[in-house]
């Protein structure tokens, strides 16, 4: 269950990080400065959501009795 808490965290993050991209590409001045916060904020948000959603997809309930579920 904690891959799974984490995996969340890390998705939230990464949908975060997109947004933010996408926020700071709109709202661009034209300098290099914004152009590498465009681009590190959205490889990381990339990384941090695929990340995330690998970690959700790829971890298996388990119930309290030990019984494993599809």
């Amino acid at each position: 269950m904690e891959k799974r808490a984490i995996g969340m965290i890390l998705t939230v993050l990464g949908i975060i990080g997109l947004i933010y991209a996408a926020i700071t590409f709109v709202n661009h001045s034209g300098n290099v400065y914004n152009i590498k916060v465009i681009l590190t904020s959205g490889i990381l948000g990339v990384i941090f959501f695929f990340s995330g959603i690998g970690l959700i997809r790829g971890t298996r309930d388990v119930m309290k009795n030990n019984e494993h579920i599809s």
